[in-house]
């Protein structure tokens, strides 16, 4: 049971912005990135299976396998050891990045940078990774200290991810 009165039935951080209109902004109303829209998701559900988010790391890797279509695994993969998992190297790079942000973002280095810029990473894709990281770090723990509600049906998430593949993130209607 949810710490404050949210709307009844509805998970996570959807019932908070709609408790709390404006503090889905940042997530609702962004611009685009040169990361794809699947690896933002994968980034956001890395971030958030480390912080132990379950609904946000269930969700935004459900999010990431609708994304990545036949290559679904891939994102599995990538949770449980992205240093191994089928993606590129420029993403592993970026991965490590938002690793150190979630942990320590004061740990993120000089040779960090470069070492994802050798594989092409543009100072755009470095930048969105440490927002997405950040903002993730965030939303995980606003999601957790106020006891959103969390689904255990692996279903459930399944939709969302359909949802957030096909219409992107949309402010839910309030009830």
């Amino acid at each position: 049971m949810a710490h404050i009165q949210l709307p009844e039935g509805v998970a996570g951080i959807r019932s908070l912005v709609m408790f709390r209109p404006d503090t889905g902004k940042p997530l609702y109303e962004r611009e685009n990135s040169p990361l794809s829209q699947a690896e933002r998701e994968l980034i956001a559900a890395y971030v958030s299976f480390r912080n132990s988010c379950v609904f946000c790391s269930m969700s935004h890797a459900a999010a990431a396998r609708f994304l990545y279509k036949d290559e679904k695994q891939t994102v599995d993969l990538a949770l449980k050891d992205y240093q191994s998992a089928p993606i590129p190297d420029k993403l592993k790079a970026l991965l490590s990045i938002a690793g150190k942000v979630q942990t320590d973002a004061r740990t993120v280095s000089a040779e960090d940078v470069q070492f994802a810029k050798s594989f092409d990473a543009t100072d755009r894709d470095i930048h969105d990774t440490v927002l997405i990281a950040a903002a993730f770090c965030m939303f995980n723990r606003y999601v957790d200290g106020l006891a959103t509600l969390t689904p255990t049906d692996p279903s459930a998430y399944e939709q969302m991810g359909e949802r957030m593949g096909t219409l992107g993130y949309v402010l839910p209607n309030k009830q």
